[in-house]
């Protein structure tokens, strides 16, 4: 039976053709075809950034109190149609249930936070030395953004961009990642119901390879928010350098955590390893580097090699699983290949999870494993996105600070102390956006700013009031009174 294509939203409409074979998405633990996609061409995008000039003056005009009000009324119908929602990105994706339902929770939550700041001030008055004249800074949106999200976390990524873009006022254009659009759509037409107006949000479903020069490339873009890997990302930033288009880029990450001989080992190793493998090891703050001080190194490598042993990896809907796949046969492809190049490196393997010949066979399923490498070792210094921890000995905290910062990335570390002195000193040293002390590196909250250095991100931050900046432009007026 053939499935029906999920269109896409376009100046208020769904709309299941455009110029290319339609895209098939696939379950990733069984290579079942769940849906299919519209693949636009140049001609279909450009109706969607059409739609989107006109819609981004309709918005700014609707007022903040009613786009908020917009926003809250899609939070609600968002957490009405959760089940539904958590059964599509488990099918899509491949994520656990237990996964799915948070991704889905803090998606409601997004839109609630944001949509509570279209009550927010949205300026500030300040002193003006003429006589009889004040004067006031303004906020206002930028016009119409477009937003590209990666397969990661196809619905909260999203819903992190967008919901800021929208309570500021801007019309959004959103690309969703190829392996992973029907959950955006679904979203997409939540907002639709919830009261969006015509071409305030516009969805673009193709193959980036196609389209995604089209879209960087039209200056009719005021910004672009985008998620994904590092080399797209700088690819992007040197492209839209000197244009005029502001840029945002969340990239990719080399996470490490530190275990400090007087860290709490009960407390820590449950965290760490929630940071390391949930997902299956596919966030962009995923823990895929640890270090151990030297005295309890025995004792946490075979804490951690029997946890990691222990782990249950299955199909996202089975009871009691830990890890699903990951999201399609080409990255577990990669993911395998690079721990086999890590270990002819030298990197030696400590522990690796019971994963069934038939799941590889039948899936993308990936073993979990734990390695002991050195610094130079590829599996230490590059993003491998998979359940792949790496893990090295030291003997101080400084020595782990600089084997902290001694990647090109800096998104996301962690340290496990009970030491007040320690901690402070780690979070002072560490080259990252986002630290944690006796928390893991992910599970950043939505009113959290969130972001990283170097070659995991960009100047602008994402979350909580500081996504703002990105989304608005400051308009500074004096007004004489007579």
């Amino acid at each position: 039976m053939s499935i029906a294509v999920t269109p896409n939203l376009i100046a208020g409409s769904f709309v299941a053709e455009a110029g290319g074979e339609p895209i098939e998405v696939r379950d990733p633990s069984d290579d079942s075809v769940v849906g299919r996609v519209p693949a636009m061409t140049a001609a279909d995008v450009d109706a969607v950034i059409t739609a989107a000039v006109d819609g981004a003056k309709t918005w700014r005009a609707a007022g903040p109190l009613a786009r908020g009000r917009i926003l809250h009324d899609a939070a609600a119908l968002i957490r009405a149609a959760s089940a539904d929602l958590i059964t599509l990105i488990v099918s899509e994706w491949g994520k656990t249930t237990a996964e799915a339902t948070g991704e889905v929770g803090k998606t409601a939550e997004f839109f609630e936070y944001y949509g509570g700041m279209g009550r927010a001030a949205q300026g500030e008055l300040i002193p003006d030395a003429r006589p009889e004249t004040f004067t006031m800074i303004r906020r206002e949106p930028l016009g119409v953004v477009l937003l590209i999200t990666p397969w990661n976390d196809p619905l909260l990524t999203p819903a992190r961009k967008m919901a800021p873009a929208l309570i500021a006022g801007n019309a959004v254009v959103i690309k969703p990642a190829t392996e992973t659009p029907l959950i955006t759509l679904r979203l997409a037409d939540i907002l639709h119901r919830a009261g969006l107006p015509a071409g305030a949000l516009g969805t673009v479903t193709g193959r980036g390879s196609q389209i995604g020069d089209v879209l960087t490339g039209d200056p009719r873009f005021a910004a672009v928010s985008f998620t994904g890997s590092t080399t797209v990302g700088l690819d992007l930033q040197r492209r839209l350098a000197g244009s005029g288009v502001r840029v945002q880029t969340e990239m990719g990450g080399k996470n490490a955590a530190v275990i400090l001989a007087d860290a709490d080992l009960d407390l820590a190793l449950p965290v760490l390893m929630a940071g390391a493998f949930g997902q299956a090891g596919q966030r962009c703050t995923a823990t895929s580097r640890l270090l151990v001080e030297r005295s309890v190194a025995d004792d946490v490598t075979r804490r951690v090699a029997d946890a990691v042993a222990a782990l249950r990896v299955g199909p996202g809907t089975a009871e009691g699983v830990d890890l699903g796949p990951v999201v399609s046969r080409a990255q577990q492809s990669d993911i395998r290949a690079r721990v086999e190049a890590g270990i002819s490196e030298g990197a030696e393997l400590i522990a690796r999870a019971d994963v069934g010949a038939d799941l590889i066979d039948g899936g993308a399923f990936v073993e979990p494993v734990l390695l002991t490498v050195d610094g130079d070792n590829s599996l230490w210094r590059e993003e491998v996105f998979g359940p792949v921890l790496g893990m090295r000995i030291v003997d101080s905290l400084d020595e782990a600070i600089d084997a902290v910062n001694d990647s090109p990335y800096g998104l996301s570390s962690a340290v496990f102390t009970r030491s007040l002195a320690a901690a402070f000193r780690f979070v002072d040293a560490v080259d990252t956006g986002q630290v944690s002390v006796n928390q893991p590196t992910s599970g950043w909250d939505i009113h959290h700013p969130f972001g990283g250095f170097k070659e995991s991100g960009s100047p602008f931050k994402e979350q909580g009031e500081e996504a703002l900046q990105f989304y608005t432009r400051v308009k500074t007026a004096a007004v004489r009174t007579h």
